[in-house]
């Protein structure tokens, strides 16, 4: 098996070529007779989801003795069927698509996880370049025994933790268990989201790839690269290999270089982000354009929720740069790392002084949202009242507006 698939630097495939691509992929992966179990993204994923429903269906339904899919959510809200009907553009009721079944991954239950394998402390510590020691048992959504073949079928944009989204992603985190989210996330913190979003090779992208050695059923990915304007290229084949094709794209459709640093920044988040915990990624994505002592102003007035997840947590510990969790250990070690990175990434590069409790962010992020002024000031943010933002007014008085924040990467040109 080897990777199939084109993509362009400029302008998008149509939807027939989109088609005969992935047919073409589709077609010589070894799942005659087997039963095959599809991990697929939430809506909080640019992705044309109905075509590669359909495409999958009709290219691998004739084919396999079984075609079920399941969200790889992470530790994002269960979707309802409604909401699964529009992600997959057919009607799903209870969980079914007509002869399909379409899985929520239940991170939350206990019961949904068996343990496929562990990566000692040794191996933890030559992973990470020594940033972390200690064995972490890999947990795997118990579906994945019940199947002969696993398809990843999800995009690759860059990403905050492991320097680009996509393929073995799709197991750790997407339905993997606490223990590795965890690591991973606190893993990209300690490295900075800032040093590391938009990278090809990162220490957490090692630590997900090791993990995907334990799964036990063969699998491989089929990766569009989409913007909110089309299908740029479509990849299939062997899961590493096809990955780092998509990501080479990634790197070359959706980083923005501009010549200089700005000085005040507006993403406009859109709405398939419903909380901070999603919509952040407009801050993450403009971060390395922002010039020290710069301004992230995130307008999203249907926000209205830190986390429908993990909001009670978040609101314990704030938003705070790397350092002031790293000098403070001791009071913040129990936390989960997955709280404490969203917390840094969002925050962004600072400085903490113990000695005097002063925090120095490198920029200020506020907030122009339906979270009140109070819960932003509580949370260690700005906060503006989303009823003066005016894009189009703001742009004209200098404020560099990014139009559907979070998809597109923006950086300074190297000198």
């Amino acid at each position: 098996m080897t990777v199939v698939g084109h993509g362009l630097d400029d302008g998008y495939l149509s939807e027939d070529q989109v088609r005969a691509i992935a047919a073409s992929g589709l077609a010589q992966l070894p799942v005659d007779g087997l039963r095959v179990l599809v991990l697929i993204p939430d809506g909080t994923r640019t992705m044309p989801m109905p075509l590669l429903f359909g495409i999958l269906e009709r290219e691998l339904g004739p084919r396999v003795q079984t075609l079920d899919f399941l969200v790889a959510l992470g530790t994002h809200p269960p979707m309802s069927d409604s909401q699964l009907s529009r992600l997959v553009g057919r009607t799903v009721a209870e969980g079914r698509c007509g002869k399909h079944r379409v899985f929520n991954h239940r991170w939350d239950e206990p019961s949904t996880f068996v343990k496929i394998g562990e990566i000692s402390a040794d191996e933890i510590e030559s992973l990470t370049g020594g940033l972390l020691r200690h064995s972490v048992p890999v947990n795997l959504n118990h579906l994945v025994l019940d199947y002969d073949h696993i398809l990843i079928c999800g995009p690759v944009f860059p990403h905050e933790v492991a320097g680009f989204s996509g393929g073995a992603k799709y197991f750790f985190p997407g339905i993997g268990g606490a223990e590795l989210i965890n690591l991973t996330h606190w893993l990209g913190a300690l490295l900075s989201s800032y040093e590391i979003i938009g990278t090809l090779a990162t220490r957490v992208r090692d630590v997900i790839h090791r993990a995907a050695e334990f799964v036990p059923a063969p699998h491989s990915l089929i990766a569009p690269v989409v913007t909110h304007d089309g299908v740029a290229g479509v990849y299939c084949g062997p899961t590493i290999e096809t990955w780092a094709e998509a990501a080479a794209l990634s790197s070359r459709r959706h980083i923005v270089w501009l010549d200089r640093p700005v000085e005040r920044v507006l993403s406009v988040i859109p709405l398939m982000y419903d909380d901070l915990w999603t919509g952040a990624k407009g801050m993450y994505k403009t971060e390395p354009l922002i010039a020290d002592g710069g301004e992230v102003v995130l307008y999203a007035p249907h926000i209205r929720e830190v986390s429908y997840v993990h909001g009670r947590l978040i609101d314990e510990i704030g938003y705070h740069c790397r350092d002031y969790f790293l000098a403070q250990w001791d009071r913040f070690r129990d936390f989960p790392g997955g709280i404490l990175a969203h917390s840094t990434h969002l925050k962004g590069k600072g400085l903490y002084d113990p000695r005097t409790g002063i925090e120095t962010p490198r920029i200020q992020v506020t907030l122009a949202t339906g979270i009140p002024e109070e819960r932003c000031r509580r949370l260690n943010l700005g906060y503006r009242d989303p009823a003066t933002v005016h894009p189009e007014e703001w742009a004209k008085d200098g404020w560099f507006v990014v139009p559907h924040a979070g998809e597109m990467l923006y950086r300074v040109s190297p000198t």
